[in-house]
């Protein structure tokens, strides 16, 4: 059976933009209360990302927290990590699930009424919804949803979700406040901050 735990979930940003290195953003965040992370990287050099996510991948191990990668299949699977997350561009969800197996955590991306509907709640653990608010982090990102248009999309939805997109410690209350997210998600709120313990701590 899977174990996770959505409360708070850290995206990696590109170690370049933290204060700190990404190891110790990471060691930080789970100080501060960090649930589940995800390793998230545009770099296309696989084995230079296998490098910085393997020491992230054994620290978390050793703390009981899920270890999940973004769009890159055949990095999650030379990592053992416990799950993938997918946006709408990337693979096929049964294509998806049926490499990484029946037992690894599947998150998958959606922003609108028809992404959600497509989705197949046999195959998918948990959605991560956005974004919420205008995000500097993500290029090319859907429109805006706004904390009622997530409350209203996210209370549709047959799984667990994950409110994303430019959430600060404010911003997070106003959307745990609408009682319709199992879990915030957070890029530069955690790895652009001095202190990444206490801005987690702030969060969650």
């Amino acid at each position: 059976m899977k174990k996770f735990n959505l409360h708070l979930y850290l995206v990696t940003d590109e170690a370049s933009k933290c204060r700190l290195s990404l190891l110790e953003t990471v060691r930080k965040a789970a100080d501060g209360g960090v649930t589940i992370v995800q390793y998230r990287s545009t770099n296309p050099d696989a084995g230079t990302c296998y490098r910085e996510a393997l020491p992230i991948r054994d620290f978390l191990a050793s703390r009981g927290i899920p270890f999940i990668v973004n769009n890159r299949i055949d990095l999650a699977l030379a990592l053992e990590a416990d799950g993938v997350h997918i946006g709408q561009r990337d693979l096929p969800v049964p294509s998806v699930r049926a490499m990484i197996g029946p037992d690894k955590i599947l998150g998958l991306s959606v922003s609108n009424k028809e992404q959600l509907r497509a989705v197949d709640a046999s195959l998918v653990d948990y959605l991560g919804m956005g974004p919420v608010f205008p995000t500097i982090s993500k290029l090319n990102a859907p429109p805006v949803l706004g904390v009622e248009g997530f409350a209203a999309l996210a209370s549709q939805s047959p799984l667990p979700v994950v409110a994303i997109g430019g959430l600060d410690a404010e911003r997070a209350r106003q959307v745990r406040a609408t009682g319709t997210a199992s879990g915030i998600a957070v890029v530069s709120a955690i790895c652009g901050a001095e202190n990444p313990e206490t801005a987690a701590r702030a969060l969650a």
